[in-house]
């Protein structure tokens, strides 16, 4: 009898939608090349365009300044160059971004090292804004571009964007937002959060893997220095020719989360909020990371004392749950969360972060099944633990 698997690990990367699925099918059929002049291209051009409107409708942006990339990971590398222009034509001098970022700002920038600053986040890992405000003071007469997460990958803490933002627009700087955790599972606008620049990715949404997208406020906002030079696709942003099932399938996706965007995150609050609960009544000394801060409705970061994530890990996935130790970019490797290191979490603690992560296909049923597996292995655990202590 094969196991039915109950899969909660929607950050890393959600399951295809039925629309998405739908739209990259249709797209394998097309023989057209977007670029094309002919009555082929022409229709690969059309569906492309209508992707790139539902991708800016869902984050309260204009089509005519979406620019597809490979994923959120080039995008972001495309976004962090001191490069951009805006209307007093000036360059970047310096990048400013949080302690809690994703690897890709933190490794992917085009800053020299003396001209990159991390601000420190609190303990609930919301960036200091007190300590945002000093950078800025410090880099008085310079222009600032500010990285900030929406939504952490890891804790889903919500950042204090608008907030943020204002501080920085004041001092004559620009914000990029790494919007690639919040958008489709809560409201994304680019006005009121105040990005100049933001940033999404298909699989996250449930869309196909291999595409994303980086959206300018406006275009007058201008890149001097793209990464990928060629044929001048996307406005000269991003040379390449279009992947046109991968844009298809995004568009698609980003549609289908819109539309039920505010009772799906409602559901799975609820379902988060169940998830809590049970897992106190398992551990009732279990510490949820981030709480008290507001988060992402789908995602619970937590850790049990006395049982080590890469151990958990594995036990619960031979159980048939599949969960993760925080950002699928760093589960396996050695090094600790750098996200709960800048929260000041202690290493011992931080050694077991489990990230259960819910989406638009996790159910009730699910949900209590799952709580029934995590019952069982991690008491289990608790138990050895306590056993190998003594």
């Amino acid at each position: 009898m094969t196991m039915q698997r109950i899969y909660l690990d929607h950050n890393a990367t959600a399951p295809l939608r039925p629309e998405a699925r739908a739209a990259v099918v249709a797209a394998l059929d097309l023989v057209g090349n977007a670029s094309a002049i002919h009555a082929e291209g022409r229709a690969a051009r059309a569906l492309v365009e209508a992707a790139r409107e539902k991708i800016a409708a869902l984050v309260g942006g204009e089509a005519k300044t979406v620019t597809f990339t490979s994923g959120a990971t080039e995008a972001l590398n495309l976004a962090l160059t001191p490069q951009w222009q805006d209307a007093d034509g000036r360059p970047v001098d310096v990048l400013l971004a949080a302690a809690t970022e994703h690897s890709a700002v933190l490794k992917g920038h085009r800053f020299a090292p003396d001209a990159v600053e991390i601000i420190p986040v609190h303990r609930d890992g919301r960036i200091d804004l007190d300590a945002l405000d000093a950078a800025l003071a410090r880099h008085t007469g310079r222009k600032v571009m500010l990285a900030l997460q929406s939504a952490n990958n890891e804790t889903g803490v919500l950042q204090p964007v608008a907030d943020a933002a204002e501080r920085v627009h004041a001092a004559g700087g620009l914000v990029l937002v790494d919007a690639v955790q919040s958008a489709g599972k809560m409201t994304v606008d680019m006005a009121a959060l105040g990005a100049d620049l933001l940033v999404i990715s298909g699989h996250k949404l449930g869309g196909p893997a291999g595409i994303g997208a980086l959206v300018r406020v406006h275009e007058a906002l201008h890149l001097a220095d793209p990464i990928l030079r060629g044929g001048g696709q996307e406005k000269g942003f991003r040379a390449g020719t279009a992947n046109i099932p991968g844009i298809a399938g995004f568009g698609a996706a980003a549609e289908a989360a819109a539309a039920t965007l505010d009772d799906e995150a409602a559901r799975l609050a609820s379902l988060c909020d169940r998830l809590e609960a049970g897992l106190k009544a398992i551990a009732p000394d279990f510490t949820v990371f981030g709480e008290g801060a507001p988060r992402l409705p789908n995602t619970v970061a937590f850790a049990i004392p006395g049982v080590t994530s890469e151990v958990a890990l594995m036990a619960l996935d031979l159980a048939g749950v599949a969960v993760s130790s925080g950002s699928a970019c760093s589960s396996g490797k050695v090094a600790g969360s750098h996200v709960l290191a800048a929260m000041g979490v202690e290493p011992e603690r931080a050694k077991g972060l489990l990230r259960v992560s819910l989406g638009w296909p996790t159910t009730d049923e699910e949900l209590g099944k799952a709580l029934d597996v995590l019952d069982r292995t991690l008491s289990t655990l608790r138990i050895r633990a306590r056993e190998r202590a003594a």
